[in-house]
């Protein structure tokens, strides 16, 4: 299993970003789906999570500003940043908890916490 993120980059204060995450593979199921992020010297944090059957939650500090979503069909998941401040900048990760993979024709495998490479935001001016 192979999770890709996209669409990371530097933006104005106020502004905003899609960021987009495939994941790759003969998947069969998905259960939740997160972006998490790490801001230079701090803990890696959950940005926002979405179940398979579309329940989404959100940091605090992003509620109102952030929206995630899913493609079940696609296997993938967005997550769209407005009104973007510095403190936002960080590497942002996308995260499966529970991935069910096919690995062979009858035979099926579990992958749990699964993560992307990371792809950079930056929020300035």
């Amino acid at each position: 299993v192979q999770l890709v993120e996209s669409g990371g980059g530097l933006v104005q204060p106020g502004g905003s970003l899609r960021l987009s995450c495939l994941a790759s593979g003969n998947i069969l199921k998905i259960d939740t789906l997160a972006w998490y992020r790490q801001a230079p010297g701090k803990q890696r944090e959950l940005v926002a999570s979405i179940t398979s059957g579309g329940n989404s939650k959100y940091a605090d500090s992003v509620k109102g500003r952030f929206t995630v979503s899913r493609d079940n069909a696609k296997n993938t998941t967005d997550l769209v940043m407005d009104s973007l401040t510095p403190e936002d900048t960080a590497v942002y990760y996308c995260n499966v908890d529970r991935v069910v993979v096919t690995v062979e024709p009858g035979r099926v495998m579990t992958f749990i916490n699964q993560w992307g490479q990371g792809t950079q935001v930056t929020v300035s001016s």
